[in-house]
């Protein structure tokens, strides 16, 4: 294979031990034997490439200088995995989270705010979007758990992934590369790649593991702090200081890069998203929750409430619950994260508590009351007054995010109506 190097190159030693590494894994890969002329990528099952065209090109679509990765181990065509603009961690990671009690946090974040919540044990922690919009990553540790709280701006992807996987405790950074508008993410351990809205390895040492679980809630920075009183802040001071560390720079916490981004019928950006088709059942950015211990996962659209409402279902042969509330500004829509439009917040719980499937309704107050015992609950499933106060309704697995990056990984998934 000829190397051809032009004017205006990068011709140092890096820069041509950059185009060779590039030029010999397109060639291993388009030459690598497999049977039935199988394409590399799918010698190795992963759920990350359910729709991917099994003649999909696997001629890398981005760079690999200066990468440790295992290149040629992978389970996704790579020519689906593109440039979002930023080198590796150019959009950094929080390593050393600190954290502010409310009443600090108090000053600079306002009640309508979306954060990020999780909670272990006795410890509840909420990871304002204000925040994770500049840094998509931090590595924490809650209660004794390691943790990775993750924000995929593009795809409005909130999730959160025990760290230890195989044996191995795993801290996480930025590749500055997309997939279907994804994030993908790398270890620090073994340089392995991952998709953030799956969890799983797709390039690499660890293809095809995948992180579990760790349940977390979409609220209002109100709602945080009714339902865990005593919980801590990300810090915004602790998080300018470690940036700064590290590159140099600080962030403008508190504005919106991606202005206007989330208006539900908007596509993606093609550049990011590749020439995969849309699933047309939804708008590309509607907002929908999913109940993802189904199967096939349940979906409804949450742009549809225009008040608070209480969807009680069954899904998967259980009684189900959705309670959606007002109250939470967009990260996504106007320069001030602040001042967006409300996008509401919502929670899919198990209505049964002691034994009894309880039936809910909006109530006032910014609360829900269940038909059976009068009880009245917050949409963070705390029961605040009445029989069966200090109760908690069990979240189930469910995410809430845009149409189409979920329609991409769960194709299969039903879009149910609301029935109010």
């Amino acid at each position: 294979m000829a190397i051809t190097v032009t004017a205006g190159a990068n011709c140092t030693l890096e820069g041509v031990r950059a185009s060779l590494l590039v030029a010999g894994l397109a060639l291993a890969l388009a030459c690598a034997p497999g049977p039935s002329a199988t394409a590399p990528w799918r010698a190795i099952t992963c759920d990350s490439a359910v729709g991917s065209p099994a003649n999909a090109s696997d001629v890398p679509a981005f760079g690999t200088a200066g990468w440790k990765t295992d290149f040629a181990r992978h389970c996704v065509p790579l020519s689906e995995i593109t440039s979002g603009g930023p080198p590796r961690d150019g959009i950094p990671p929080l390593d050393r989270p600190t954290f502010d009690e409310a009443a600090l946090a108090d000053t600079w974040l306002e009640p309508q705010e979306p954060v990020i919540v999780v909670a272990e044990a006795n410890e509840a922690r909420a990871y304002p979007l204000q925040i994770l919009i500049w840094h998509e990553i931090v590595n924490d540790t809650l209660a004794g758990r390691p943790v990775v709280v993750t924000f995929c701006p593009l795809c409005n992807t909130s999730l959160v992934y025990d760290r230890r996987v195989g044996g191995r405790e795993l801290t996480f950074g930025t590749t500055g590369d997309l997939r279907y508008s994804d994030l993908v993410m790398w270890d620090r351990q073994t340089e392995s790649w991952w998709q953030q809205a799956t969890g799983e390895a797709i390039v690499g040492e660890l293809t095809a593991m995948r992180l579990a679980r760790v349940p977390s809630v979409v609220l209002s920075y109100e709602e945080f702090k009714r339902a865990h009183p005593h919980g801590a802040v990300l810090s915004r001071d602790g998080a300018t200081a470690e940036t700064r560390a590290k590159t140099g720079q600080g962030r403008r916490y508190g504005q919106n890069p991606y202005v206007g981004y989330d208006r539900a019928d908007s596509p993606p950006i093609a550049s990011f998203f590749g020439d995969r088709a849309l699933d047309a059942r939804l708008p590309p950015k509607a907002r929908v929750g999913v109940a993802t211990f189904a199967t096939p996962p349940v979906a409804y659209r949450l742009d549809d409430l225009r008040s608070a409402a209480a969807l009680n279902d069954r899904i998967a042969g259980r009684p189900t619950v959705l309670l959606y509330l007002r109250g939470v500004a967009s990260p996504l829509d106007t320069a001030a994260t602040a001042l967006g439009g409300d996008i509401g917040q919502a929670v899919l719980y198990d209505p049964t508590v002691d034994g009894r499937t309880l039936t809910f309704d909006a109530g006032k107050d910014r609360t829900f009351t269940d038909r059976e015992t009068q009880t009245a609950w917050s949409v963070s499933g705390v029961a605040i007054a009445g029989a069966l106060a200090g109760r908690y309704l069990r979240p189930l697995d469910h995410e809430v995010t845009f149409w189409f990056i979920w329609s991409v990984f769960r194709p299969e998934t039903e879009v149910r109506p609301i029935a109010r």
